[in-house]
């Protein structure tokens, strides 16, 4: 079959690559759509660590069903379908507690962090169990269910948290993850929706999207602005979807006290915790990580059109072009684009 392959850091070759054969309770997927992810770039530069080469990247996907495996019997060949980036064991204390997100034997597909070597959907094939598969909406076409993997993130994150109608919050980075986090607590039912970036394109698409208000981080106080917004409060929540020190202190900042903040991002592995704040306006931090059984509810929100994802596909384009969207989506931000989407 023919892969894009993460042979170095910063070189994807198209190349032929050994099809993968399912295992007795595995399926093998005939990849139609992939997704880039975020982490897939900084995956590519190595600046993760979490993708060492060789490599087939690629989690955000979808396809039909090409060979099952002998003790499969949920799936048959032209099913068409979506997956779990997660491959949760099912057995473990997480998993039978419904936490597949947490799961003590996790592994992701399109990842090789060193202790093990998963890999995923930038090729023709990719064989997977078939406890992570999800059934795609008749209506749902594989570019938009390619983008459910996101849409769950966002979903698991506004899920972190009881929302009403008179609640405001703050979401800090309205990049990919972001803009659906404002859809998410648009359909949650949050009363109102403050959008903060320094872009004023993705300001712009975030009210597009459902946010009320849509504040700069750089030409104005957030956490004054909040305020005025709030009545002298602050927010009751922030979400936090870029994973820098700056962003998580204006997160912090812009909740009334009592306020719980979400934290989704995580671009740097380390942070400064501003905890005198946390401490004496006894705010609640809580994380969010992946997702934990929302797909099929997010198809259905997608397929609905109630979490519109074609905005934030920015073009859809051959795998063997994969190499040169990887760079563009390398340039300082971005070039301009949110979701590119492979098709193998």
């Amino acid at each position: 079959m023919k892969a894009l392959v993460l042979n170095r850091y910063a070189q994807l070759d198209y190349q032929d690559f050994p099809a993968p054969t399912p295992g007795d309770d595995e399926v093998l997927v005939r990849v139609r759509a992939c997704g880039v992810c975020g982490s897939d770039i900084h995956g590519w530069d190595g600046s993760t660590g979490r993708r060492q080469p060789p490599l087939v990247m690629g989690h955000e996907a979808a396809g039909e069903i090409a060979a099952t495996g002998r003790r499969v019997t949920r799936w048959r060949g032209g099913d068409r379908v979506t997956f779990d980036s997660t491959i949760y064991c099912g057995a473990c204390a997480n998993c039978r507690a419904g936490r597949v997100n947490l799961c003590e034997h996790r592994r992701v597909v399109g990842v090789s962090p060193g202790d093990y070597r998963q890999h995923g959907a930038f090729a023709e094939f990719v064989a997977l169990p078939e406890r992570i598969l999800y059934r795609l909406p008749e209506t749902l076409t594989y570019e938009r269910a390619a983008m459910v993997e996101p849409v769950s993130i966002a979903v698991h994150a506004v899920g972190r948290v009881k929302l009403s109608a008179g609640d405001t919050a703050v979401v800090v980075g309205t990049g990919m993850i972001g803009s659906l986090v404002v859809q998410a607590l648009c359909w949650a039912g949050c009363g109102t929706v403050i959008a903060v970036d320094v872009d004023d394109r993705k300001l712009t698409l975030a009210r597009e999207l459902g946010a009320h208000h849509a504040l700069r981080s750089d030409a104005a106080d957030v956490g004054a602005e909040v305020a005025k917004l709030t009545g002298g409060r602050g927010a009751d929540f922030a979400f936090e979807v870029v994973g820098y020190s700056a962003t998580l202190d204006l997160a912090l900042r812009s909740l009334r006290r009592g306020g719980t903040a979400v934290l989704v991002g995580n671009l740097a592995p380390q942070t400064e915790f501003p905890l005198q704040i946390v401490v004496t306006r006894e705010l609640s931090v809580l994380g969010s990580c992946g997702s934990a059984g929302e797909y099929p509810l997010c198809l259905e929100l997608i397929a609905n059109g109630t979490i519109s994802v074609d905005p934030l596909i920015s073009a859809v384009a051959p795998l063997a072009e994969g190499d040169a969207w990887f760079r563009r989506l390398s340039a300082k931000g971005g070039g301009g684009l949110m979701k590119v989407i492979l098709q193998p």
